[in-house]
């Protein structure tokens, strides 16, 4: 028995080596999608002889891998050494629930280990940032997304097992491992007047290369800012999260400069001594020196100020009260 488990041992380290595609008889006990929608996974349960298809969402931006975990029973234990898992990728098409056999090639084949539970982990990009550990194996060649589906078989490798292995149920679990990215969106307004003018986009001080499409940042606080000749610096502060896109609306303003007014309801505003009509809306108003008066009764304030292109500025008309003890 013992020359036995070494002969099998060794066919199967040299299948684990072969590049080749091969052709299985299988049977689909089930189909598992691997998406951003349910990152705990998604479990079934298989017999000695099922399979299971392995497919993945349209949408992989935010996976960087796909874990599987495989658990046996407690009576699987004596029986260590009759069974292999197998997994293949590439496959010549998509085999239905029925009995058929497809071409694939090996990823992965394995003697079921002598424990309770098995972790692998697949990467599916060069630079996956994933680490081996004791408790869990990482595959050293990643699986690119359009080799998928991938096919997950349990196989019988030794002959006259025990009867029990047949009623037996083993539980495979399949969920993405997340990067630690999410998505920009940003949708810039230009204005009517002004359609065609230019700007830069930079996150975190670094240019985007292409502003009009997604772009992936690490999780976290992050600063946009929108830079142009034509138009006013656009700052904004965003926060991203792991998997998540966030869409960002910004308006672009011409460079013409704005005063906003901050007094009483019966002041009266001047500008160069022309009134101002009362709005909530900034007030436009010419680059150059401007003479603000602001009268509130028979009390008067005038203030020179020098208004450049593309600034903001308030005016506050204050009257203070001074308290003192002699």
């Amino acid at each position: 028995m013992k020359n036995i488990r070494i002969c099998v041992f060794f066919l199967l380290g040299f299948l684990d080596s072969l590049l080749y595609a091969e052709k299985i008889r299988v049977i689909v006990k089930d189909r598992i999608e691997v998406s951003n929608d349910i990152p705990s996974g998604v479990s079934v349960s298989l017999a000695y002889n099922d399979s299971v298809l392995i497919s993945l969402h349209q949408d992989v931006r935010f996976i960087r891998g796909v874990e599987l975990e495989f658990t046996v029973p407690q009576t699987w234990l004596p029986h260590q050494g009759s069974m292999a898992f197998g997994l293949y990728a590439d496959l010549d098409y998509t085999p239905s629930a029925r009995t058929s056999e497809v071409e694939g090639t090996p990823v992965l084949f394995d003697p079921i280990p002598d424990k309770i539970q098995t972790i692998y982990q697949i990467p599916l990009r060069a630079r996956h940032g994933l680490r081996g550990t004791p408790y869990l194996t990482l595959l050293k060649s990643p699986v690119q997304p359009e080799s998928f589906p991938l096919l997950f078989k349990l196989t019988p490798i030794m002959k006259g097992w025990s009867r029990e292995i047949e009623t037996m149920r083993f539980q495979l679990n399949v969920k993405p491992i997340f990067s630690d990215e999410g998505a920009l969106s940003v949708n810039v307004h230009r204005p009517e007047f002004l359609p065609n003018g230019s700007y830069t986009m930079l996150v975190d001080d670094q240019v985007v290369e292409n502003p009009g499409e997604e772009t992936l940042i690490k999780e976290g606080e992050h600063t946009l800012t929108l830079l142009s000749s034509d138009y006013r610096t656009e700052n904004r502060r965003f926060v991203i999260e792991r998997g998540k896109t966030l869409d960002l609306s910004i308006t672009l303003h011409d460079l013409t400069p704005l005063i906003i007014f901050e007094a009483p309801a019966l002041a009266r505003i001047f500008i160069d001594n022309a009134p101002v009509t009362r709005t909530d809306a900034p007030l436009a108003v010419e680059p150059g020196i401007h003479d603000i008066r602001i009268q509130l009764s028979d009390y008067t304030i005038i203030k020179t100020a020098t208004i450049e292109k593309g600034k903001t500025y308030r005016v506050a008309f204050i009257v203070d009260m001074h308290v003192s003890e002699d």
